[in-house]
């Protein structure tokens, strides 16, 4: 009897718990509901990658089709072109890495260098609004800008009499990765460093006036005080680069760059596993090959970021999870 009694008591709490914050408890419900519908749910589809499955089966074929076991999947690792697909994903998310990863830091433990707030907030401002402007107007704006007869900055280096013919930006495979890593960094930088700016808020303002009565440098403070301070959030971020490194990079623009500003002169260069998904799923209609490559994509990555969480927490005592 008491143990119903204590059910019920525990029932009513929750409700009365739930009454009390029902606005954000209804939104917590509607991410979760959300995130099962367009998250979980079609996470039944995997199955397709060890079927023989044909669009002209329709949804249920996903399941009443027969099974092939691996056979995808040997394909994949057996195509021409699987070495270069591996190369120039993991080759154009490790120098977004190496480039596009230090530079929020940087910025942003420049930024809090600027003691005028104005000027702090107007170049912060200025400096993540191309975050919002869609892959598909930055390449617009590339091609415009980088285009070998008539772009802007081929006829600024004409002119100044530093080359004589157009430089191929677009169409050299030789140019893809630099290119892909600028635009990156000009992207998204700016909105990366907002998460280390609000790290540097965080640390103790105590520590800095120690040090200015210990008459430590302006650059001594920076590297035994910020830098230290933000290793936490430096850590995190970097595992989610890592566990990403076969995905989009830091900030999953990969597929973008690749399929817009792809072309068959940089082919060679441009392709990744996303853009050949994309080309052999849809463009093909090969949906079960297409699923086999992005279930690799997908396991590969969720080891890389459990692999690079547990070293950081064995390293750093610093972890995602």
């Amino acid at each position: 009897m008491s143990g119903t009694v204590s059910r019920n008591h525990k029932s009513s709490g929750v409700w009365r718990t739930f009454r009390k914050q029902k606005i954000p408890q209804t939104f917590a419900i509607l991410g979760i509901i959300y995130l099962l519908i367009f998250s979980y749910v079609p996470m039944s589809g995997l199955i397709m990658a060890f079927k023989n499955y044909n669009i002209s089966l329709g949804v249920m074929g996903i399941f009443t089709s027969d099974w092939v076991g691996l056979k995808h999947f040997k394909a994949f690792v057996n195509d021409i072109n699987f070495w270069t697909i591996i190369r120039n994903t993991v080759a154009l998310s490790f120098l977004k890495l190496i480039f596009a990863f230090p530079m929020p830091i940087i910025f942003a433990v420049m930024l809090n260098e600027i003691k005028q707030n104005k000027i702090k907030r107007c170049i912060q401002t200025i400096s993540y609004l191309p975050h919002f402007i869609s892959w598909v107007i930055v390449s617009g704006l590339a091609i415009n800008f980088l285009a070998t007869d008539n772009g802007l900055i081929n006829q600024m280096l004409i002119a100044l009499g530093l080359i004589k013919d157009g430089i191929p930006f677009l169409t050299s495979a030789g140019h893809f990765w630099p290119l892909a890593v600028v635009l990156d960094v000009w992207k998204d930088m700016g909105w990366w460093t907002i998460i280390f700016l609000a790290a540097i808020t965080g640390i103790d303002p105590s520590l800095y006036e120690a040090a200015d009565i210990d008459g430590a440098s302006r650059f001594s403070k920076i590297l035994k005080i910020t830098i230290p301070g933000i290793r936490g959030t430096i850590a995190v971020v970097l595992i989610l680069a890592l566990g990403n490194l076969f995905g989009g990079g830091l900030s999953g623009s990969n597929f973008e760059q690749s399929y817009l500003l792809g072309n068959a002169m940089n082919l060679e260069k441009s392709q990744i596993i996303q853009t050949y998904i994309f080309k052999v799923g849809l463009s093909n209609g090969r949906y079960a090959y297409a699923t086999a490559i992005g279930l690799i994509q997908s396991v590969i990555s969720l080891i890389l970021i459990f692999g690079s969480n547990l070293v950081s927490k064995k390293v750093s005592d610093t972890s995602l999870f």
